[in-house]
């Protein structure tokens, strides 16, 4: 079958750095393509340039086997190449219909107005069709992140594309908006739709892929079927080297209870939960989008106050009145969004890193800046930050280095419990693994560490226990050595009924 999208001897350089180097691609009606590689290796870039957001340097884009040449991201979408982002571009003070139909409103009285009736029916039928349950009219600014990736699959949807790319789309979703944008997948891909795929998640890509290329370093690696590769031979295609997964099991009995929480409670969404977390263990905590997982550790950060129940912090009451006591206090939280609550993106990463510890580096009034830069680029150091000097915006960096940074502003206190919701979210395999190592570090150290994260895989690997929590309580702790995914989610599914 021919190609219905082919990208030829693609590069692409912006300053100090070659993006991409003679990159081909191509995907064919009816298929689902991902593509696979560590942060930085051009994947985005690719998939850019496919969409007329930026021109090559050299090589050739075809649709359908015709040569094109894109002035812009108009130009790919009128030849029916439609490209959902990671970073989603819907506009909150629209409603839902207004954003599906943005660039395509019909109008009334030769253009004078929008015909908003026409509109919001047309909306809804693009909504229906996909299975999507929104109401048109619903006010975006009310709806959850996942909510509004879902609305921009729509917008790309609204008439059906030849070629569809999704980046990163389920980075927000929760497990029931998963499966169905795996259905609307499959419906379009039954289409002869042509569907590129990226993400960091692999058991999405070998649930979905046909084909499955990696990028390294800008260039092109490897492309197979997917049914012919497993997941070890992919990290080494991604990174170049084998990655360590082993499973660990620190004995917690002789542990010191670092955080005992009895009967938390806080309108609804956390219910008497009754928790221990020892010093010198990860103890992972999973469940489904809604368990109450980011609220337990908000309540523990200080960020909000229990309704009932108490917290000890090695064996002392413990109630901060708000982030900043528990931060003096030696407890640490690393929110879930990094871009919008972990960093400051415009100001440089030294910066960033230095926030929480200025009144350490502060004499009379006066920053002792020397000390401050000092103590900055020795976390970068540690950290293995990749970035050109402390000074650069923290915006420009990769994924998995805003993750570092954030992680180094916390870790620069010397926090005695941390809490990491989502540690490597949207964070390719090469980082994630020193991600992991770095978590496993902090433990063996002393530290107290609890790990939220949606990705099994990951708690399995990175934890010492692992605690489920459903509809606001947690309903079992199990061992990581003895868990399985499978247990785990049966766990999660559960009715809330405390274990």
């Amino acid at each position: 079958m021919s190609p219905i999208l082919r990208l030829t001897g693609i590069s692409k350089a912006f300053p100090g750095v070659q993006a991409l180097d003679d990159v081909s691609f191509d995907v064919v009606p009816g298929e689902v393509h991902a593509i696979m590689g560590e942060n930085g290796a051009g994947k985005s870039t690719l998939m850019k340039i496919a969409a007329g957001v930026y021109p090559p340097d050299a090589g050739m884009i075809e649709i359908q086997g015709r040569e094109v040449a894109f002035k812009g991201p108009k130009d790919a979408a009128d030849l029916g190449l439609h490209t959902v982002f990671q970073e989603l571009t819907v506009l909150e003070n629209l409603d839902v219909g207004r954003n599906v139909m943005i660039g395509d409103e019909p109008v009334a009285f030769g253009g004078l107005w929008l015909d908003l009736p026409a509109l919001y029916a047309r909306a809804q039928h693009v909504l229906d069709r996909l299975d999507i349950d929104l109401d048109s009219r619903t006010p975006l600014s009310g709806l959850s992140t996942g909510a509004r990736q879902m609305v921009e699959i729509a917008r790309a949807c609204a008439e059906t594309p030849k070629v569809l790319v999704l980046d990163e789309p389920t980075s927000s979703l929760g497990r029931q908006e998963e499966d169905l944008l795996f259905q609307l997948i499959r419906r379009l891909k039954g289409l002869g739709v042509g569907i590129v795929y990226i993400s960091h998640r692999m058991s999405e890509i070998f649930r979905l892929a046909d084909r499955i290329t990696v990028l390294r370093d800008g260039r092109h690696v490897a492309t197979g079927a997917a049914a012919d590769l497993d997941r070890a031979s992919l990290i080494r295609a991604m990174v170049g080297r084998d990655v360590d997964e082993t499973r660990h099991g620190v004995d917690v009995e002789g542990l010191p209870v670092a955080l005992a929480a009895r009967g938390i409670t806080w309108r609804g969404a956390v219910r008497g939960v009754d928790l221990d977390l020892h010093a010198g263990e990860v103890l992972g905590l999973a469940g489904l989008m809604g368990a109450g997982r980011t609220e337990f550790a908000r309540l523990v950060a200080g960020a909000e106050r229990p309704d009932a129940g108490t917290f000890h912090l090695f064996g002392r009451p413990f109630a901060p009145p708000t982030v900043g006591a528990a931060v003096r206090t030696g407890v640490v939280y690393v929110p879930e969004d990094r871009k919008g609550q972990g960093l400051v993106l415009s100001l440089p990463v030294g910066d960033n890193i230095a926030l929480p510890s200025l009144r350490r580096f502060t004499r009379a009034g006066l920053l002792a800046v020397p000390r401050i830069g000092s103590m900055t680029r020795d976390w970068m150091l540690r950290m293995g930050v990749k970035a050109a000097s402390d000074r650069v915006p923290v915006e420009t960096l990769s994924g998995g280095n805003q993750q570092k940074v954030v992680l180094a502003k916390w870790l620069s206190v010397e926090p005695k419990v941390i809490l990491l919701d989502e540690p490597t979210r949207g964070v390719d395999v090469g980082a994630k693994a020193e991600i992991h190592k770095l978590v496993r570090k902090l433990a063996q150290d002393g530290a107290a560490v609890l790990a939220i994260s949606s990705e099994l895989p990951e708690l399995l690997t990175v934890s010492d226990r692992i605690a489920v929590m459903a509809q606001g309580r947690i309903v079992g702790v199990v061992p990581a050595t003895e868990a399985t995914e499978a247990g785990l989610l049966d766990l999660a599914l559960a009715e809330g009924q405390a274990a």
